[in-house]
């Protein structure tokens, strides 16, 4: 494995500056002065030759450890995740591709949403979840080319492997960009997500994701194949 797969902080190291100045070489807006207590990602999913890459930044709570995508010569496995782990406090990217580019996620039905996030709770298994519920939609617009995000809470119970329930209650961000549809979800127990409301609003607010009109084929994982 080439790639990062955990790291304390960002993606990039150097916090701020250095993910500003990322952001800079591809003409892209820069991250305001994070909040007190959180710290910024500007990662790259799609670094591998099985995906198209796209550039994704996001805040965090500065205790989260974050994961990143592995890469070996067979390609890329894994996505951008942060997270408090033990507690059940997790925002993760889903990158969706079974839609297409979607043009306009502003005129998309609440149906759309829940079936986005459904796929992307249910990665490990359709029988992980029960009771899905998209409680609320709200657009919005980015600083970049007024790119549509649209920010939706939702609640379910997760079914464990103990044989147990978990009521969840998250916050998405739902956009479009490239060949696919991009999902950064945030989610707590029911138990921890009133203490929490505020942080997830605060991560998945702060979700961009850029691809289209950028040349990001420089950030491709390469390999010396004739050794």
């Amino acid at each position: 494995l080439v790639n990062t797969v955990a790291e304390p902080a960002n993606a990039f190291g150097g916090g701020l500056d250095k993910a500003n100045a990322k952001l800079s070489g591809y003409g892209l807006p820069p991250l305001g002065k994070t909040p007190d207590g959180f710290s910024p990602l500007v990662a790259f999913y799609g670094k591998g030759k099985n995906r198209n890459p796209l550039l994704v930044e996001f805040i965090h709570p500065i205790d989260w450890v974050v994961v990143l995508p592995n890469n070996d010569q067979n390609g890329e496995d894994g996505t951008i995740q942060a997270g408090d782990y033990g507690k059940g406090d997790t925002a993760t990217l889903y990158v969706n591709g079974d839609k297409g580019k979607v043009d306009d996620i502003s005129s998309q039905s609440k149906e759309f949403f829940q079936e986005a996030i459904i796929k992307a709770i249910s990665q490990k298994g359709n029988n992980v979840y029960q009771n899905f519920k998209v409680t609320k939609v709200v657009q919005t617009t980015g600083e970049y080319k007024s790119q549509k995000y649209a920010i939706v809470d939702f609640k379910y119970e997760l079914l464990t492997g103990a044989g147990f329930e978990v009521d969840r209650i998250g916050v998405a961000s739902v956009t479009s960009v490239g060949d696919s549809v991009q999902v950064l979800w945030t989610a707590s127990t029911r138990q921890r997500y009133k203490k929490l409301e505020d942080k997830l609003r605060t991560i998945a607010a702060s979700f961009r994701c850029f691809s289209d009109g950028l040349d990001l084929t420089g950030e491709r994982v390469t390999y010396d194949t004739s050794i």
